[in-house]
């Protein structure tokens, strides 16, 4: 009888791991590939819940793709070495920083037409946010390690703000506080919009090289995906280091759903870390979900749930030559596309 017992014992343990493990995998599928025109490069990509509206930025254009109906509505035109697009809804504009040209254009939501440019106060404007508590445009540029600051009524430069080191991605918890990766010295920096002054600046070792960041609003959390596999979460009230978690290679880009609590990073390697909030100190690696290699930024519509990575395939590397000693390879003719994920 006690081996009648312990059998039994044995399996219902077997049958728990293995419920358990079910529960544990999200479950994701790739629902889309939407094919884009054209063969420039890409980078960030922001998206207009209200509207359904996903814009890209690709090559010196940004598109517009209507999620739903999973057609191209419109192209905003000249943004030289386009990064990211920020939208300020209440104000009916966006704004788009081009790295090359060291510009933001202003854009009307609406109809897409181009207002004006706007000369930035550094070099290489990359990650750009509006921050709705300030009312204020912010582009951290790259190689001056410092962020201009725009009025987004007057589409004027109002302030240069001076950062310790590269910054790369910013979020706001729109309530008096930006927060900046900056990459070379893997820290953090706590900006006020309102004093245009760093505050704070905390590390966030052993992460090396953070470039996404996002934000749980609710729950004051940072997830700052760095060089180094790792994602770390950061208290955004006191800098303190919660939890230091697993995650892909070739990382540039992290999306928080603030309904499921997941979090999402977008590794380059081919794959998308899907991470469970449990609470606000404890975290689950869900899975490694196979994306496609080169699908290093992310964005989602938190309403449907729905992810979206842009991905191409690549030419093989040009050798290493004098002239050209840091060679990237070029983007295949046609293959610019858009994975639309979604939980199953």
């Amino acid at each position: 009888m006690k081996k009648l017992f312990f059998i039994q014992a044995v399996l219902l343990l077997l049958f728990t791991s293995i419920s358990v493990a079910q529960v544990a995998k999200s479950g994701y599928r790739i629902a889309n590939m939407i094919h884009m025109e054209g063969n420039g490069s890409y980078d960030y990509l922001t998206m207009d819940n209200a509207t359904s509206r996903l814009y890209i930025s690709h090559g010196n254009i940004v598109q517009v793709l209507d999620v739903k109906e999973k057609k191209i509505v419109g192209t905003i035109p000249d943004t030289k070495g386009v990064h990211g697009i920020a939208l300020a809804k209440d104000l009916h504009k966006g704004f788009i920083s081009n790295g090359r040209d060291t510009s933001v254009t202003v854009f009307d939501l609406k109809t897409l037409q181009v207002i004006t440019k706007i000369k930035v106060t550094g070099n290489n404007p990359d990650a750009i946010l509006y921050d709705i508590f300030s009312h204020k445009v912010f582009t951290f540029n790259g190689r001056s390690s410092n962020a201009t600051v725009i009025d987004p009524n007057t589409n004027t430069v109002i302030g240069t703000i001076q950062l310790p080191g590269k910054p790369e991605f910013s979020v706001t918890d729109e309530k008096g506080k930006i927060y900046v990766n900056i990459e070379d010295k893997s820290q953090i920096c706590v900006i006020n919009p309102v004093t245009l002054k760093v505050e704070k600046t905390w590390s966030i070792s052993p992460g090396e090289e953070p470039s996404g960041l996002a934000i749980d609003i609710k729950n004051h959390l940072l997830f700052s995906v760095c060089g180094n596999k790792r994602m770390i979460v950061t208290d955004a009230d006191n800098g303190m280091v919660v939890a230091k978690l697993d995650i892909g290679d070739n990382v540039d880009g992290v999306a928080f759903d603030p309904f499921l609590k997941r979090i999402y990073s977008s590794n380059g390697e081919g794959t998308m870390t899907v991470i469970q909030e449990i609470n606000r100190d404890s975290f689950q690696m869900m899975e490694n979900f196979p994306t496609r290699k080169g699908a290093r930024t992310i964005t989602i519509n938190p309403e449907t749930h729905r992810i979206y990575l842009p991905v191409a395939e690549f030419e093989d590397v040009s050798p290493v030559t004098k002239e050209n000693p840091h060679p990237r390879p070029s983007i295949k003719a046609n293959t610019f596309t858009i994975l639309e994920i979604e939980p199953m």
